[in-house]
């Protein structure tokens, strides 16, 4: 999967950029605060539907624009190709598709993007709710039928925190409970089966990037008792959820961890450890998609210098050349592991939120 054009209007300090993207690698340079991260934060929210960056959709745009419009153009590796953009005006989001309107989850599922930037950490040593929604951004990508057990549960799951906040009795939370266990279930199911497909291609990455923490496990915990049924746990579960005023047990509790032989515990990894092991995640995530739909996402790098040591740049970057993905990459700087011939570079120069080609 290629970008070959990204249009951005009143994204951040971006008031308008129109950028042709060439071929091979791109690195986009230039001092803080020019608009370097706001550039690859419209391509990811294409992908996405939301920031990298955490916060409202409302804080992407430029302060007294009101909205923010991106548009893309991407290439599959098939020669299809989809017109692609998203627009934030008065409140309101709309995607569109080759012109037309369409669900922001087709649209998240026209192009796919993952991005490695400074918070990435916080996808290993952070809370649950980001692992579980960089999970499901893959498991919604190989597993078909997913987001719509996915929304069919959610609608379930407020309607059953809606009557726990009002103290209802137990004729009024069975059904909310039997509405719930069958997507439940079935989300389950197919994280468990996209854990599995991916923790051999983790393992491997993990290897050359720590090797000195010893042989690594992905680890994938439900969100509910193993010896229990959803309908059960959350049958069984009513009194304190009543007390809480919500749902405690349920897929929307799942959560996963990257355990070690020499650090079996996240809180054993050091900073720049937890930075190497979610960036293992992301491209292994990468290869996964790549495996399955015979298309690599494109490859985002946001400050890759400041983030890691020569070292594992170049180990990172080994694997992005070997994957032959698409590559954007960010910084003040060239990354001195580009230096060399090696890698198809186009360079431009960001500055003010507007661009200059380099090279």
């Amino acid at each position: 999967m290629r970008l070959t054009e990204l249009r951005v209007e009143r994204l951040r300090c971006i008031d308008r950029l129109e950028v042709e993207v060439p071929p091979g690698w791109s690195a986009f340079i230039g001092p803080n605060g020019a608009g370097k991260t706001s550039l690859l934060e419209a391509v990811y929210l294409l992908s996405h539907g939301r920031s990298f960056r955490g916060g409202t959709r409302d804080a992407l745009s430029t302060i007294g624009s009101g909205g923010f419009s991106v548009f893309g153009r991407f290439r599959h590796a098939d020669g299809r190709e989809h017109r692609l953009g998203l627009a934030r005006q008065g409140g309101r989001l709309e995607a569109r598709i080759d012109g037309e309107t369409a669900a922001l989850g087709s649209l998240v599922g026209a192009c796919a993007v993952v991005c490695f930037e400074p918070g990435s950490h916080e996808l290993v040593d952070g809370a649950s709710e980001g692992r579980r929604s960089h999970l499901d951004w893959g498991v919604f990508h190989v597993e078909h039928g997913f987001l719509r057990e996915w929304r069919r549960y959610q609608r379930a799951l407020r309607q059953r925190n809606a009557a726990l906040r009002e103290g209802a009795g137990d004729d009024a939370l069975a059904p909310w409970e039997n509405e719930m266990a069958a997507p439940g279930e079935s989300l389950d199911r197919q994280r468990r089966a996209y854990i599995d497909r991916l923790r051999p291609i983790l393992a491997k990455t993990l290897a050359d990037f720590v090797p000195e923490l010893g042989t690594a496990n992905l680890l994938f915990e439900r969100g509910w008792p193993e010896d229990r049924d959803l309908a059960q746990a959350l049958a069984e579960g009513r009194q304190r959820d009543r007390d809480r005023g919500h749902t405690r047990r349920g897929p929307h509790r799942a959560d996963w961890t990257i355990g070690f032989e020499h650090a079996p515990r996240r809180e054993h990894l050091s900073r720049g450890q937890a930075k190497l092991c979610a960036l293992a995640f992301i491209l292994a995530q990468a290869s996964l998609h790549a495996g399955a739909l015979g298309d690599w996402p494109v490859l985002c790098f946001d400050d890759l210098a400041s983030e890691l040591d020569e070292e594992h740049q170049q180990r990172v970057l080994a694997v992005a050349r070997a994957s032959g993905a698409q590559v954007l990459l960010s910084g003040t700087a060239l990354p001195s592991a580009l230096a060399g011939p090696a890698t198809e570079l186009s360079v431009f120069h960001v500055e003010q939120g507007r661009l200059r080609a380099l090279l």
